[in-house]
């Protein structure tokens, strides 16, 4: 099966795919080895700019494979916001299963035709590739923040998803609808083009705006949507989010967090310990069990 089978697999039973970054090996085999014991039928792993930077990308690709081969389980490998088209290119050479051609920073038009170029390329090299675009502002780094201003103004538009599909063919779309990057302490409403001059108002947490994603998904139902920013929100908010169509969900900041914190305690616990399967074992542990908890929450 492709991926893009399973995700028409999961859409049809109000499921998802799950997606974890690594950037190490113990990582990966934490990941995997979390979504095989969970009874998911695949798993997505992916790897940043900067982190397929520091793995290498050719040797992601290899990684992936003898841990795939191993486990006797499939899983796939996806280029996460790549930001153009070169670097989505050198990853599609190298063998990567999926590709997130994030230009959304760039105008409606530029994003489009970005987006395009990639499909057209993925598909002439393996029709099997599955890409990714992504519509609206999505606020955020993959690290703990103190504060963001979300506003409405930053959500992915229906109509600009069902025509940037149909414009591009990409298989997959991540759009906003109250999602950052991130975990985030203080997260404030920001003024909309509606409300200029209307005082700010922290709402204390990260929420997802469902009726206006279900809204997107009216207008262009047949896209495998994604959920970016998954780290920081309520079980309940990732729950509702599938129930309405969501079928891929992104963590990436929470394992982070739980790697370096396990991995900080270990070696202050031990500080004479310098066997690195000693100290990186229990760190790889801590991301493997918080993998099963989020895949929990996919069925």
């Amino acid at each position: 099966m492709t991926l893009n089978d399973f995700l028409k697999e999961a859409r049809e039973k109000k499921q998802a795919i799950g997606h974890f970054n690594f950037a190490t090996e113990d990582v990966l085999k934490a990941i995997v080895s979390a979504a095989k014991e969970s009874g998911a039928p695949c798993v997505i792993v992916g790897t940043s700019e900067g982190e397929a930077e520091f793995v290498g990308m050719k040797e992601a690709v290899a990684l992936v494979r003898a841990v795939a081969d191993d486990f006797q389980y499939p899983v796939f490998l996806n280029a996460d916001h790549f930001k153009s088209f070169e670097k989505c290119k050198v990853a599609i050479d190298a063998g990567y299963d999926s590709i997130i051609i994030d230009t959304s920073r760039l105008s409606l038009e530029e994003n489009r035709a970005a987006a395009k170029q990639v499909v057209e390329y993925a598909r002439s090299i393996n029709p099997n590739i599955s890409v990714e675009g992504e519509l609206g502002y999505l606020k955020g780094s993959s690290e703990v923040q103190q504060k963001i201003e979300i506003s409405t103004d930053d959500y992915s538009k229906p109509e600009e998803v069902a025509d940037f599909i149909a414009q591009t063919g990409v298989d997959r779309m991540a759009v906003v609808f109250g999602n950052i990057h991130g975990i985030v302490k203080e997260v404030v409403s920001a003024p909309t083009t509606e409300s200029v001059g209307v005082p700010t108002e922290a709402s204390g947490e990260e929420k997802l705006d469902i009726d206006h994603f279900s809204k997107i998904v009216a207008a262009a139902p047949n896209a495998y949507y994604v959920l970016h920013g998954a780290s920081g929100l309520k079980d309940e908010d990732v729950r509702a989010a599938i129930q309405a169509g969501i079928t891929n969900v992104h963590f990436n900041t929470e394992l982070r967090v739980a790697y370096h914190d396990t991995l900080e305690k270990t070696m202050h616990d031990n500080p004479t310990e310098t066997t690195p399967y000693k100290y990186l074992g229990p760190a790889a542990e801590e991301v493997k069990n918080l993998v099963l908890q989020k895949l929990a929450l996919f069925k």
